[in-house]
């Protein structure tokens, strides 16, 4: 398993390189437009070129990893939906024809759900078989899953990036499915963060008033049950995690062990991101964040991982669906870059950058 050694340290991971981001910044400069005009997507696609060591920052091949599973806690009522949702829309990924896949189609980029522990023994085509279990145990009454069980959910993401890798892909999309998985976030992020639930927790897909109550109330009562304030990040993922959020966590850690750009979705793949970034801190100059969504653990969670979101919207759909509409931003921004207008083209003088001198 990587995940184990880079656990022990057998393995380690590294930095990009910091001089090729500052080459692809100056050649920035160079296009025919007035320095930093193009605001955070200078600095994101100069980082994606250090990542990729490419000082012409090709992103044309892109994947979207969704991390479909289903959660014990659901037992607990702090959902709307009942599992069965999560199989559903597994199915419609499969079949292509779910939210993500159609807005991925506009961008050429692949949809590669993953059946990383949904609640079924049923298996089809176009669902890449990764389960680790028929969904999390209920946390409510005991650990959402054993160590073993996590690492081997990390593992699986690791597999995919490598996968990803080995097939040519360029850039990594996270995202998720799994009813439950709002409870199983702002349960691990109000943990890592230390603060109680009513920080972190959001009405997910629907709850109502006394529905988040009781949301709040079963996370600040594991919380206390598991001592998780005190405890480091794979405690936490093990007694109140998902195998979704540690799958995505995976690819965050395989986009810094394989050197390729990951692009993370909204609230449940930021929680993944923390989660990756508290084990290992290099993997926070491999991700990169794609919108706010508008549940309350997205704002805290970004701004513990110091990333800037591209996109505030106020969405919250999930599937990678954000990741993919911020893809789609970056090759229209890129377009200037690859086919780009000179100064001397125009016969005009450059900018200059009065700071550097």
């Amino acid at each position: 398993m990587i995940i184990k050694k880079l656990l022990s340290g057998e393995l380690c991971l590294s930095e990009p390189k910091n001089e090729l981001y500052s080459l692809i910044k100056s050649k920035w400069d160079a296009v025919a437009k007035p320095i930093d005009s193009l605001g955070i997507f200078e600095e994101v696609l100069s980082k994606m070129g250090a990542v990729l060591e490419d000082e012409n920052i090709d992103i044309s091949k892109k994947a979207v990893i969704v991390m479909c599973a289903d959660n014990g806690v659901v037992k607990e009522g702090i959902s709307q939906s009942g599992q069965e949702v999560t199989l559903a829309v597994a199915k419609a990924m499969a079949k292509k024809t779910s939210s993500v896949c159609k807005m991925a189609k506009m961008s050429g980029i692949q949809v590669f759900p993953v059946d990383i522990g949904i609640n079924t023994d049923e298996k089809f085509n176009g669902l890449t078989d990764k389960k680790i279990a028929k969904g999390t145990k209920n946390f409510v009454e005991e650990p959402a899953m054993s160590k073993e069980e996590l690492l081997a959910a990390i593992e699986a993401g690791i597999e995919m990036a490598g996968y990803a890798r080995k097939n040519g892909y360029k850039v990594l999309c996270t995202g998720e499915m799994g009813i439950g998985n709002t409870t199983t976030s702002a349960a691990v992020a109000a943990s890592l963060l230390k603060v109680p639930a009513a920080i972190t927790a959001g009405k997910g897909s629907g709850l109502s008033r006394s529905g988040l109550m009781k949301k709040e109330k079963v996370i600040d009562e594991a919380i206390k049950k598991y001592d998780l304030y005190n405890k480091n990040v794979l405690d936490v993922m093990a007694c109140v995690g998902g195998f979704d959020i540690a799958g995505m966590a995976g690819v965050m850690i395989g986009g810094a062990y394989y050197r390729m750009p990951v692009v993370i979705d909204g609230v449940i793949s930021s929680v993944a991101a923390l989660c990756a970034v508290k084990m290992f801190k290099e993997v926070k100059s491999y991700i990169f964040g794609s919108h706010i969504s508008k549940e309350p653990a997205a704002a805290l969670v970004l701004n513990e991982l110091g990333i800037k979101p591209v996109i505030d919207a106020q969405m919250a759909l999930g599937e990678g669906t954000g990741a993919v509409m911020f893809c789609q931003l970056c090759d229209t921004a890129l377009s200037i870059f690859k086919e780009q207008l000179s100064f001397d083209d125009l016969a005009i003088e450059q900018y200059t950058r009065f700071e550097d001198k």
